[in-house]
């Protein structure tokens, strides 16, 4: 642009030249002064009074003073006539002014309760004062200030039941997703007014299975999500994109780091950090919220929240409760909410999740019959015992709660045993293992780079897009039609089969490369023409799906590379389930070599950091996968049977 109004200005003064001086214009008139015309009067009023005598609650924003003189920006929201009220406290890094006055159907429900309400964003974010680190981690190697985030969530509970007159100085910390870390880190040496606590999808490890990787598999489509959260204090600078397809944006890149410079990310704390630390080392395990919780007890009583199809944390509710329960001494305090939900769907309507009805209001169920009652306990001064379960998960396929006293586990006359279903010749599928002389033991295809398989259909959109909490509900028969897809699958089911917990993969495989990933899928495949539902004929819907980074077979903190064409063994956990496969229905498994963009391409030759590698590196493969006698491939399955 600046050429142009050069050779636009050069133009003019050759032209007027030619002409002689007499075809050059007079100067025009300044341009008029703002005093040479009357102002209008300003509709807007210099100091506005809003007029709330009609509301039914009052608010509040304070600034909270932490051990280390940092202020936090805490917006506190009392209902009308409160007293002797309990406190339910969300810390968030996603703007508190904003959820304090548009947040979802649990909010409302929290203060038409009598309870209040507070917010405060999380220090260095908005108007928090302070740094701001991604989910900052306890004090300790990692941290050596006298500050984290569970320092803040004392400090701050210690003032707001001094200073919020209408309180009864009982609080309870929850929220969401990252605020679901928050209020974890409540939990790491509680303030003693802290009564309860309800995590929902928490971020809770980042590269086994929530937000960042899964088994060492990098998830850059949340690229736009660190810029966006990282760039600015009030997420002001957001990700731009020049392409209607997510997968082509990525594969023309070729490399995640490659799109994070043109970017500019490599100004951004966490992207460096994620680069630097792309294995399972101690920077990862230091912080992995369910092994610090494991050192100490659990002495506030907790109700953790997880979604069966969360497709952002879906690791991290279940992994924080198993390293709990494993002390006895914690199950008096800890509960579990399982329900059929995206990331956060129990906070607003329950009723379906993409094509999947559950022909009732999940998310208000879980309000009204979990959520409130285990507030109510623990929040009101005289709070009655709400005969709670232990655990509530929701049976998807059959559609209905069971109360349970642990999980896994299944009611009645019944217990969960560990059954192997395997992979057959002929794209099989059979709780029988394999016999000799069926074919060649192996199904082999060929895995290119240059030709990922989507993990949704194309274009593929962003992940900040309203269709991005239904991706785990899509029907998979896209994959199962691709040539780089192995697909097996049972005969049609005589009788029910029903699933409560990790399905464990044992999978044997070969490339002739140096680094492989390997997806499998475990999936419910309904009728070709299902009577009940007629727009579910033939659809297959994923029960659990997960990947994993062939070069951390051996050592998920030491990556070493593969043996080319020898069949080695991979054994790792899918998603929990607690999913019931009817009469008519089938059991399929999918297995493949890419899931993108969702996850970032493997270069299938071993290089030490992936976020290095060269387009060079990127080279096809060919992948067998084994289910001979000799090479059994089978996914254990949590089988719940009567004794």
């Amino acid at each position: 642009m600046a050429s142009a109004r050069f050779s636009l200005s050069l133009l003019s003064a050759v032209v007027s030249l030619a002409l002689g001086s007499s075809a050059v214009a007079a100067p025009s008139a300044p341009p008029p002064t703002h005093s040479h015309y009357p102002n209008l009067p300003s509709e807007t009023p210099a100091n506005f009074k809003p007029v709330t005598k009609a509301m039914d609650y009052t608010k509040r924003v304070v600034q909270v003073p932490m051990r280390d003189g940092i202020k936090l920006n805490t917006v506190i929201v009392i209902p009308k006539g409160a007293h002797n009220a309990g406190i339910v406290l969300e810390r968030t890094p996603y703007n508190a002014d904003h959820f304090a006055s548009n947040d979802r159907e649990s909010h409302d429900a929290i203060l038409k309760a009598g309870y209040i309400h507070v917010y405060q964003d999380v220090r260095g974010k908005y108007g928090s004062e302070g740094d701001y680190v991604m989910n900052r981690y306890v004090r300790g190697p990692l941290n050596p200030t006298p500050v984290s985030d569970a320092t803040d969530a004392s400090d701050t509970i210690g003032w707001l039941v001094k200073h919020v007159k209408q309180s009864n100085g009982r609080v309870a910390i929850m929220g969401i997703s990252y605020d679901g870390f928050e209020a974890l880190m409540g939990l790491v040496h509680p303030n003693p007014a802290l009564k309860a606590a309800v995590p929902e999808n928490p971020m809770v490890d980042g590269w086994k299975g929530d937000d960042w990787f899964h088994n060492g598999a990098f998830r850059e489509q949340m690229m736009p999500y660190i810029y966006s959260q990282e760039a600015t204090r009030a997420n002001k600078d957001e990700w731009w994109s020049n392409y209607h397809d997510d997968y082509t944006m990525y594969l023309d890149a070729g490399n995640p780091s490659v799109l994070a410079k043109q970017h500019g990310m490599e100004q951004l704390g966490f992207w460096n950090k994620l680069v630097k630390h792309s294995s399972y080392d101690q920077f990862w395990q230091d912080q992995a919220v369910d092994k610090i919780l494991a050192k100490e007890p659990l002495t506030v009583p907790t109700m953790l929240v997880a979604g069966e199809w969360d497709q952002e944390d879906i690791y991290g509710a279940l992994a924080v409760y198993r390293a709990l329960y494993a002390k006895a001494g914690n199950r008096q305090n800890l509960y579990l909410t399982l329900g059929p939900w995206f990331h956060g769907e129990e906070a607003g309507h329950g009723t379906h999740l993409g094509a999947i009805k559950f022909g009732s209001d999940t998310s208000a169920y879980f309000r009204k019959h979990f959520l409130m009652p285990f507030l109510a306990q623990h929040l009101k001064s005289d709070g009655a015992d709400a005969h709670l379960a232990h655990v509530n998960a929701y049976v998807t396929g059959t559609n209905k709660w069971e109360q349970l006293p642990s999980w896994p586990a299944c009611p009645g006359d019944c217990s969960i045993q560990h059954d192997p279903i395997y992979l057959q010749a002929d794209h099989g599928l059979s709780f029988s293992e394999p016999t000799a002389g069926q074919g060649k033991g192996y199904d082999q295809y060929i895995s290119n780079p240059d030709t990922p398989v989507p993990y949704r259909a194309r274009p593929v959109p962003p992940a900040e897009t309203k269709t991005w909490p239904q991706w785990l509900v899509g029907d998979q028969r896209p994959a199962a039609a691709r040539p780089d897809v192995e697909t097996y699958e049972t005969p049609v089911l005589k009788h029910a089969v029903r699933i409560s917990g990790r399905p464990m993969v044992h999978l044997i495989a070969s490339t002739s490369g140096t680094d492989s990933d390997w997806v499998v899928k475990l999936i419910d495949v309904y009728p070709q023409q299902d009577a009940k539902e007629q727009d579910m004929s033939g659809y297959q819907l994923a029960v659990a799906m997960d990947i994993f980074r062939g070069r951390f077979r051996q050592s998920l903190s030491h990556p070493t590379p593969l043996t080319p064409n020898k069949p080695l063994t991979y054994g790792f956990a899918l998603p929990a389930a607690d999913h019931v496969f009817l009469p008519g229905h089938r059991i399929m498994v999918q297995i493949q070599s890419s899931w993108f963009p969702l996850y970032d391409r493997n270069p299938q030759k071993f290089v030490k950091n992936i976020f290095k590698a060269k387009p060079s590196d990127y080279i096809e493969a060919t992948q067998r996968i084994y289910h001979s006698p000799a090479h059994t491939t089978y996914i254990d399955l949590p089988v719940a049977k009567s004794k």
